[in-house]
């Protein structure tokens, strides 16, 4: 199958490129480079070191013998789009090029502007072209859980059957996201259904959770093959964060009281989960949605752990509550429903029995390349600290 790959250069985006092309699909990525800008932009960087993405595509050829085409293009220029799309014809389209950080998008006003513009213009492009040039192809949208918020409700993949003054209808799921970021997501959710409705395209959104860990089989072929790994407030998970505190020896920022709880799944089934749905298609006019993570934790569950197996390693781990940055629920009812993919055939990995061997002790590899000072939150949802507002002056000078 001829499968192209939106955002490539990307964390998920590249391990699914290697992955896809080692089953035997041609494989195409195309990409922008713009998360690259963004990281100088805020001095921040992967803990591992990265090589560009025209060096991996030559590694994996060189390793393996599949190629990967590289595309070079910008979703928000739908010209650019829709030449790709005839170039490579692609049957399924896997999309990860958006900007990927509820914090970058809650820093100022250009920046929540830029991720609603950027996510929102890039997929109605590649919607519009894959309507005119290759109508029959299958869009592989990734999502997020967090469209949905923290209901007081269980949480179903995408639709909910209501009753309402005696009449019955199956409607999506109310979304009550939390930056505007998880916002842009769901006016993507809108865009790509009501496209399926109208232009009869056919799409799989996956909603999907936390993801974490390094290394895939591709991944540990070669030092070459590395996908990022970000612990910084912005780009970072809270995970990630724990891992690197834990291996320098700095407390584990939990924010607020650290009752959140969110899904999570490893990167290996983030690629299986991809592959189970470009196997198992949408069809024509279809817009389905799954909800993708494996397991359900409480930030001061993912600490606990951490700290409990960064022991097993010699680290000596403290845990620090902080002023939570974010405006959400602290303590809430979280059951969301995980039920397609699995019976689709993935079988899950499990954080507590990767997160010694493939986070921490790779983690602790690169300790001399953890920068101390981007790890503590300033961006905050309610109001901005006064470093950033300098910050912001400096950057949009003169735009």
């Amino acid at each position: 199958m001829k499968i192209l790959i939106l955002g490539g250069d990307g964390y998920l985006g590249w391990p699914t490129a290697m992955y896809l092309s080692r089953q035997g699909h041609s494989v195409g990525v195309l990409d922008n480079f713009a998360k690259r800008r963004w990281e100088i932009e805020l001095n921040v960087e992967p803990l591992i070191p990265i090589r560009t993405l025209q060096d991996r595509v030559s590694a994996w050829r060189t390793l393996t013998g599949h190629t990967i085409d590289l595309f070079v293009s910008d979703l928000r220029n739908y010209g650019s789009v829709a030449g790709v799309l005839e170039k490579f014809c692609p049957e399924a389209i896997v999309h990860y090029g958006e900007q990927p950080s509820a914090p970058y998008s809650m820093i100022d006003h250009n920046r929540a502007v830029f991720t609603q513009v950027n996510n929102v213009t890039g997929t109605l492009n590649v919607l519009w072209a894959m309507r005119k040039i290759v109508p029959g192809c299958h869009l592989v949208k990734l999502g997020t859980m967090g469209e949905y918020g923290t209901p007081n409700i269980d949480i179903e993949e995408g639709f909910i059957e209501i009753e309402h003054k005696g009449r019955r209808d199956v409607l999506p799921f109310p979304c009550q996201p939390g930056s505007f970021y998880h916002l842009s997501k769901v006016h993507d959710s809108h865009n790509i259904r009501f496209a399926c409705k109208v232009w009869k395209l056919a799409s799989t959104d996956l909603n999907q959770g936390v993801v974490y860990g390094i290394e895939t089989d591709e991944t540990e072929l070669d030092d070459r093959l590395a996908t990022n790994f970000h612990y910084d407030e912005v780009f970072g998970t809270a995970l990630n964060r724990f891992c690197v505190q834990a291996v320098e020896g700095i407390p584990l920022t939990v924010y607020g009281k650290g009752g959140q709880k969110r899904g999570f799944l490893n990167i290996r089934d983030t690629l299986r989960c991809v592959e189970l749905a470009i196997l198992n298609p949408a069809g024509p006019g279809e817009y389905r949605v799954f909800n993708q993570f494996t397991e359900t934790f409480t930030i001061s569950d993912i600490a606990k752990l951490v700290a409990q197996q960064a022991g097993e390693l010699g680290f000596k781990v403290e845990v620090n509550f902080l002023e939570n940055p974010r405006v959400e629920l602290e303590e809430h009812y979280y059951n969301p429903v995980h039920a397609k993919l699995l019976g689709l055939g993935l079988q899950p990995h499990y954080l507590s029995d990767v997160l010694l061997d493939s986070m921490l002790k790779r983690v602790e590899k690169f300790k001399l390349r953890i920068k101390r000072d981007i790890i503590l939150p300033r961006v905050k949802w309610d109001r901005k600290s006064q470093e950033l507002v300098e910050e912001e002056k400096l950057i949009w000078a003169g735009h």
